[in-house]
């Protein structure tokens, strides 16, 4: 707030797919952008205000891609929080790293933005002495579950109805 880290943008270059994007931290900026790609690809919505505060707590994890040929133009983002939970052993808050969204814009999909987004906000996240990454991910959303495989998720439970649809939830957990 106000005295954001200086962050230096990482540029990926895909060979197999002959695009280079930019990987950097969202700005207050960039959130207009952002929750048009969340409404346009994802059933769940938020309010600006819930962005804007996950940006301001969780600034580090908080990522967006751009396009290759236009760094102004958000094809993608990534956004974690840290939750407590009780533990039940030894009386203390248990810290974990939790997905709240991912999403990446339709004609950019199958380039591997999604996994470099994963790998970059990851350790982010883990600095804030997490025990483990959680997320949600509808049983239905094929290529998301085995993405989060490949990084190591397993599924936990199932939380029914998780959705506002009324579809059911993977709950996935991959520990630090």
């Amino acid at each position: 707030m106000g005295t954001e880290k200086q962050f230096k943008p990482k540029i990926y270059t895909d060979p197999d797919k002959s695009s280079d994007f930019v990987i950097r931290r969202c700005t207050t900026k960039d959130l207009d952008a952002v929750i048009e790609v969340n409404e346009a690809e994802l059933p769940e919505d938020y309010p600006y205000f819930f962005y804007k505060s996950i940006l301001d707590h969780y600034p580090e994890s908080f990522l967006v891609a751009t396009d290759p040929h236009n760094k102004n133009k958000i094809v993608g983002y990534i956004m974690w929080r840290i939750e407590k939970t009780p533990t039940l052993s030894n009386l203390r808050l248990d810290k974990k790293g939790h997905l709240v969204s991912i999403a990446i814009s339709q004609d950019y999909r199958r380039k591997r933005i999604a996994t470099k987004l994963l790998k970059k906000s990851m350790p982010a996240i883990r600095t804030n002495g997490i025990s483990s990454y959680v997320l949600e991910v509808r049983i239905s959303n094929y290529s998301a579950i085995e993405l989060y495989k490949k990084l190591d998720f397993k599924v936990d439970r199932i939380k029914e109805n998780y959705y506002r649809d009324g579809e059911n939830a993977y709950y996935m957990v991959k520990k630090v």
